[in-house]
């Protein structure tokens, strides 16, 4: 069977990929420890983490048993707002993101973090 390129890949696999990444980052979990725990090679992680390769249900089972999460999860709510969700998983995968995201709730409230954001609002104009 043909490779699929990512351009062609299923949003739904796409979205189910991210939200695996979303929880594998919060869960503090390389890719190699996952795939280790699924019985996979850290490259096939990679894979269904871009939607490059569809997960079957068994391994979503497992994936989803070693991030502490049910199976549900992994495809978020089936209403408008989902898309919300799928967009902030997606932001939320990009490097360095979540570790900037928990940095930035450590910060005290008020000037701090607004002092934060408007950095960070800079930097794009550069």
């Amino acid at each position: 069977m043909a490779r699929r390129p990512e351009a062609l890949a299923d949003p739904i696999d796409i979205a189910v990929g991210a939200r695996i990444r979303l929880l594998r980052k919060v869960r503090g979990l390389s890719q190699q420890a996952l795939a280790e725990a699924a019985g996979v090679t850290f490259q096939q992680i990679q894979k269904y983490e871009r939607g490059a390769n569809r997960v079957s249900a068994s391994m979503l089972s497992r994936i989803a048993s070693t991030l502490k999460a049910p199976v549900a999860e992994m495809f978020g709510e089936v209403n408008p707002a989902s898309g919300a969700i799928d967009e902030v998983a997606g932001l939320l995968a990009e490097p360095g993101a979540l570790e900037l995201l928990r940095a930035y709730s450590l910060l005290p409230r008020g000037a701090p973090r607004a002092t934060l954001v408007d950095f960070v609002r800079t930097l794009k104009a550069v």
